[in-house]
């Protein structure tokens, strides 16, 4: 663990030590297990094969829900939502009944991971492939210090006084890649290649995009082209004498019928039409400015009762536990206790989908033409938290990771204290 007698930051009571050497951290988003698996089955992963013998291999646990913005915001802050504040990408404000999508950190409570290295004099560069991340992100960052902070997204708009970089195009030589592309992460990767090349960070964070994964069941042709790329790169920065560790924001699942079409529950078409006076809202954490990948549709909503009237909140829980694509369903305080989540973002209730359905809210509000013909599959309940947690080097003090069950937050614990 780390120690307050070597030189360290400390941040929600826990130390970090200060690289000695280049240390990146990379966040494969909706890089399931079964991705792993199965790359290591056929042998296209190289690198984290050798990862996986030689240097650290346990499975870990994401925040809940799982999703994009939570978890990355976990990630850099070693925390559960319950302290940082951020518990989804799109929320309810209950003061003022609007529908709120997170696009950067005014609604983060702290510091980061990130922040705090940099005020230690630690050169920290962050980057995100959706800029809508690298908004939360930059959390503090000062790019007139030396951090540089910039997504692949919008990588053709960067700035010095901004983004601590510019002109991020012709110095890579390759164009911003388009929004809804595997290239997107790609770009993110080798980004940090060629800033970890030319020696400009000592501590990186790394972010890609789960288009891919969206699209693309493990041991598919795709799938298999995207995680080699990405297995490639992650052994040029090891080859560049980095300390590198890998885990992911959240798992991604299948999310159909037997026939291949959506498994979805519009629970607010369900829920207003028994309870009228009601006048239930459900949020879907997952919702953002990627819509496409998953039409809105995730593993856990939030339930608002908008109506002044009373109404018997357990009664509706009731049912949406008899419900065949419900989980659990509990109440928003309860669900706050179990996992870790602000009690000052739930709803009067929840609900958590099976392994393979989802929950919506209105289905003329679920846009699912944009999937092209493929088969959906979406993330954000308990059965996409497990992700794998990797690192290129066995670890420098003993851990028995059968003792320990491992968070995806711990991931900067794990490659800066051991």
């Amino acid at each position: 663990m780390a120690s307050p007698d070597k030189p360290s930051i400390t941040l929600h009571g826990r130390f970090y030590n200060i690289p000695t050497r280049p240390t990146v951290v990379v966040c494969i988003d909706g890089f399931d297990p079964e991705y792993l698996t199965s790359g290591l089955a056929s042998k296209t992963l190289p690198t984290m094969a050798r990862w996986v013998q030689e240097g650290f291999h346990a499975p870990a646990k994401s925040a809940m829900p799982s999703v994009t913005n939570t978890n990355n915001v976990s990630i850099v802050t070693g925390m559960p939502p319950s302290v940082h504040g951020i518990s989804g990408n799109y929320y309810l404000d209950k003061l003022t009944g609007e529908e709120c999508m997170v696009l950067d950190d005014s609604t983060m409570h702290g510091s980061t991971i990130l922040e705090q290295m940099g005020l230690a004099g630690v050169r920290v560069a962050a980057i995100t492939a959706k800029d809508k991340l690298r908004r939360i992100i930059n959390h503090g960052l000062k790019p007139a210090e030396g951090a540089i902070c910039f997504s692949a997204q919008n990588a053709g708009e960067c700035s010095l006084l901004e983004h601590g970089i510019s002109d991020v195009e012709e110095w890579l030589g390759r164009s911003a890649p388009k929004q809804y592309s595997a290239d997107l992460s790609l770009f993110v990767l080798d980004a940090g290649v060629k800033l970890l090349e030319e020696g400009r960070a000592d501590l990186f964070y790394l972010t890609l995009s789960d288009y891919v994964q969206h699209k693309h069941a493990p041991g598919s042709a795709d799938a298999d082209e995207f995680m080699q790329a990405i297995d490639a790169r992650l052994g040029q920065l090891e080859g560049l004498e980095a300390r590198v560790v890998v885990t992911g924001d959240h798992g991604m699942s299948s999310k159909v019928k037997s026939d291949g079409t959506p498994n979805a529950l519009f629970l607010e078409d369900f829920l207003n039409e028994r309870w009228p006076e009601a006048d239930v809202r459900v949020i879907c954490p997952i919702a953002d400015p990627f819509v496409k990948h998953h039409g809105a549709l995730g593993g856990l909503v939030r339930v608002h009762l908008m109506g002044k009237g009373f109404v018997n909140v357990d009664r509706m829980i009731e049912a949406c536990r008899g419900l065949p694509e419900v989980e659990m369903a509990c109440s928003g305080k309860e669900a706050a206790a179990m996992f870790e989540m602000p009690e000052d973002r739930e709803g009067d209730f929840i609900a958590i989908a099976k392994e393979n359905a989802v929950i919506g809210g209105r289905k003329e509000n679920h846009d699912l033409s944009q999937l092209g013909g493929l088969k959906l599959r979406s993330h954000g309940g308990l059965s996409e938290q497990e992700v794998p947690l990797i690192m290129s080097e066995a670890p420098g003090k003993n851990l028995l990771t059968s003792e320990k069950a491992w968070r995806n937050f711990d991931i900067f614990d794990l490659v800066l204290n051991y």
